[in-house]
């Protein structure tokens, strides 16, 4: 039980990546919060498959883009599981798969500052109570294109380099706190979200991979659970690469 005792929030947890680390953070003694959007339906899913399985888990919804949203679903988590400890930084915002001179100024826009809004209006909400307890964990999902960028992923790999510059940054100055704060960087998962490449652009993404194969959302719930572990407790400002050795860095 390497979560026993741990209140966790993942942003994002109806689908995905935030599916497989909600199941993997409730199977490791986690009390989790499964945060969705619009797709409750699912999220409750993802609860009763927890639950099932012997674990505690409850949905809620919030735009986390949104302050008082995000207000109230802290609040809910904070009054059914008590002061959260352990915060994923998974929701992430659509955005076009297009060349750059095709892009409009708005769509850019909105991804970059909605992916850094979520991110800040979630840790402002929670780390007051992990500089009270004097512990906490914060992981955010990058991705591997903030490093190693893409055609037509402009607007994506912009907005996690600077998530990634942000998450240094509280990993500076939260760290005295007995706070962590680190990146995960997932490469191509095989999620719904990336249903739309051609299955000849996989099949190529992972021949290029060292360990020939794509990323399955159990792979990249693995890396967060291992950041959120106590045998994580010396690691602070990390980006960490999930892609099967396609990013050396």
């Amino acid at each position: 039980m390497l979560l026993e005792e741990r209140v966790a929030l993942v942003t994002g947890a109806s689908r995905g990546i935030g599916r497989a680390t909600a199941k993997m953070f409730a199977k490791e003694g986690a009390q989790v919060a499964v945060n969705y959007l619009q797709n409750e339906e699912a999220a409750q899913a993802v609860v009763r498959e927890i639950q099932e399985a012997g674990g505690t888990a409850m949905a809620v919804q919030a735009d986390v883009t949104q302050n008082d949203h995000v207000h109230r679903m802290i609040t809910q988590v904070q009054e059914k599981f008590g002061a959260i400890d352990t915060l994923v930084l998974n929701a992430g915002l659509s955005f076009p798969v297009v060349p750059f001179l095709d892009y409009t100024w708005k769509d850019f826009e909105t991804k970059l500052s909605g992916e850094l809004k979520a991110a800040f209006l979630c840790c402002q909400e929670v780390v007051p109570s992990m500089v009270s307890q004097k512990r906490g964990c914060i992981i955010s999902i990058s991705s591997t294109l903030s490093r190693f960028p893409s055609q037509g992923f402009c607007a994506h790999s912009s907005a996690k380099s600077a998530l990634d510059a942000f998450i240094k940054s509280l990993a500076l100055e939260l760290g005295p706190h007995g706070i962590r704060v680190n990146s995960i960087a997932p490469g191509l998962t095989m999620t719904d979200a990336t249903d739309f490449l051609p299955d000849e652009q996989k099949q190529m993404m992972a021949e290029m991979t060292p360990l020939r194969r794509n990323a399955q959302p159990e792979d990249i719930a693995g890396a967060i659970l291992l950041l959120a572990s106590n045998y994580a407790d010396f690691i602070t400002a990390n980006y960490l690469p999930v892609c099967g050795g396609m990013l050396m860095v």
